[in-house]
């Protein structure tokens, strides 16, 4: 399905082929390698992998490429040095914008990185890695093999690679944020967004879903960042109108919401379950493994 209007904000999304380099990593390295080095199998990917990685003094030997550490090794210890083959340059994953700062932020030598914004996690890292949170969100929304999802935010795209790998045929992923995307490109857990069966779009999703037809997703996962006045479309009446007009009779909704209690949640939970009941959604429960309301479209 490609609508009129929506192909132009399709975006390939184009991720880095480099080695990755947390403090994680480098004092495992160093422990290893004591004083006089060595050869050891380790991750040059935040875990997703392992690999030969050798040390020398202060030199990272992999194959005939030869890294200084101190040109690795991240300024702070939750930061993650790229080196990009394709540039041969090393360089953390962080980009200063005029009004903050977006960083991939590392929280083990193996577990998935999150997104930082402006000091903002947005993913859950107390007692749960990301990639954990994201799986739970696609438990709780009931992906099936063959579905067709639709990710309302992107971020660095878990939730729809866990779509993909719970075997949805087709995930479409929107983020209106370019220093997201440049974030996402240089992280090693986002490859999969690169995926045939992933479809992201470079765009406003609150604007782009009047293109998508009716009635066409299984399964609608809805994680939005942290209500704000700049992200209030999101959580607004007319937008979970939109989701259930998109939604297959039958299908699922999961609606990210966080824990009750904390930032004033228990004000905008009353407000999210009474929207989605006016649009049209019949709440069936909170998740709190997940932490969000699922609910089924009804008619």
């Amino acid at each position: 399905m490609e609508q009129g209007g929506l192909e132009k904000y399709r975006y390939r999304f184009n991720p880095v082929n480099g080695y990755w380099f947390t403090s994680f990593l480098l004092r495992e390295l160093r422990a290893k390698g004591g004083n006089g080095g060595g050869c050891f199998e380790s991750t040059l990917d935040i875990g997703l992998s392992k690999g030969t990685v050798c040390l020398e003094g202060n030199y990272v030997k992999l194959g005939e490429l030869v890294l200084d550490l101190d040109a690795i090794t991240p300024s702070e210890v939750d930061r993650v040095v790229v080196y990009d083959a394709p540039q041969k340059s090393a360089y953390e994953v962080l980009k200063h914008v005029p009004d903050g700062f977006y960083k991939l932020k590392a929280i083990a030598i193996d577990k998935a990185p999150t997104l930082e914004v402006n000091g903002i996690h947005m993913h859950r890292i107390t007692g749960i890695d990301p990639w954990s949170d994201a799986v739970s969100k696609v438990w709780a929304a009931v992906v099936k093999r063959g579905n067709t999802v639709l990710d309302t935010c992107m971020g660095l795209g878990y939730t729809a690679i866990a779509s993909t790998r719970r075997g949805a045929r087709e995930v479409y992923t929107f983020e209106v944020d370019s220093n997201v995307v440049w974030v996402a490109e240089r992280n090693p857990w986002s490859r999969g967004l690169s995926s045939p069966s992933v479809r992201v779009y470079f765009g406003d999703v609150t604007k782009l879903i009047y293109s998508l037809p009716d009635a066409f997703f299984h399964r609608v996962i809805h994680d939005p960042p942290r209500f704000t006045k700049s992200t209030g479309d999101l959580y607004s009446l007319e937008f979970y109108r939109q989701l259930n007009r998109v939604l297959k009779r039958g299908g699922v909704l999961f609606h990210y919401v966080g824990e009750p209690r904390k930032h004033g949640a228990p004000s905008i939970l009353k407000g999210v379950k009474n929207r989605l009941e006016n649009a049209g959604f019949k709440v069936l429960r909170f998740d709190r493994e997940a932490q969000g309301y699922v609910a089924i479209k009804v008619a």
